[in-house]
């Protein structure tokens, strides 16, 4: 299991007129996440491109707890509990300041070779940063 907490202040313009992140701002917190998960292991998404694979999300269930809030810095951990093959899976959990849970999601990604646009398995390097992972 692979697990990563980034922390992402709620800006002003990403709230409604009750100061609560409007609800379709959790899956840009979603990827904000997985993208800085990837980069903690020393993988990107643009060098994923660059090597010729896209990560399209085919699946996106979410569930609001509490809201998060005009200014609060919130915990986004994103859990991948299994080695992903043409598809990976992400968990996440949004945590207010208080460390209270506030909502939870999972996405559901695959990986697309860009020449054929047919799904493909990862590319051996990100196979090889997230083994140790999972041994």
């Amino acid at each position: 299991m692979f697990r990563h907490d980034t922390k992402i202040r709620v800006r002003y313009g990403e709230t409604d007129q009750m100061g609560y992140m409007y609800y379709g701002n959790y899956a840009e917190f979603f990827e904000v996440g997985r993208v800085e998960m990837l980069r903690s292991l020393g993988l990107t998404y643009a060098g994923m491109e660059e090597s010729g694979i896209m990560m399209p999300v085919l699946e996106l269930n979410c569930k609001y707890l509490k809201p998060a809030r005009y200014d609060e810095e919130i915990t986004v951990a994103v859990t991948m509990a299994k080695m992903p093959g043409v598809k990976i899976h992400f968990k996440y959990e949004l945590y207010n300041p208080k460390q209270e849970l506030i909502h939870v999601g999972e996405t559901l990604l695959a990986f697309i070779n860009m020449k054929t646009n047919r799904p493909c398995l990862p590319p051996q390097e990100f196979i090889d940063k997230l083994k140790p992972f999972f041994e």
